[in-house]
């Protein structure tokens, strides 16, 4: 299914001000307020982990943590065994997700992406607690 994009999906979520201000062209990137998997209405939290849980998604932004820009090549050595297509569209959609940017030294998070990593950073914890307990 395909959609416009209007708006980022950090943006929609409260993350940030920024937005997607898109000339028509469609996209795959799940949005807010559109059928995204899980949700007939697009709820924003739903929308983020349509995105999140996409093949690769997290791993791209967990690779990027530490602030430093990586080449497609950095990124693909460190992502492990994708592809460098799915690696292609995965970041392709974070960047329209303004999460993650390419600079000049290669790709970097944005300020939504660093946020949304903060707010990960609990969740990570419960899951190490988690593991712990099995």
């Amino acid at each position: 299914m395909n959609y416009t994009a209007t708006h980022s999906v950090a943006d929609v979520a409260g993350m940030t001000s920024l937005r997607i201000y898109n000339s028509g062209m469609t996209s795959r990137l799940p949005l807010p307020g559109k059928t995204v998997r899980g949700s007939a209405t697009g709820r924003p939290v739903m929308a983020l982990l349509d995105l999140l849980g996409r093949r690769g998604s997290l791993r791209l932004l967990w690779e990027l943590r530490d602030g430093h820009p990586q080449s497609f090549r950095q990124l693909g050595t460190h992502a492990g065994e994708m592809s460098p297509s799915v690696m292609n569209d995965r970041l392709k959609e974070l960047r329209e997700a303004r999460l993650v940017e390419l600079g000049t030294g290669g790709y970097l998070l944005t300020d939504s992406g660093r946020s949304l990593l903060q707010k990960l950073k609990p969740l990570h914890q419960w899951a190490e607690d988690w593991a712990r307990q099995s």
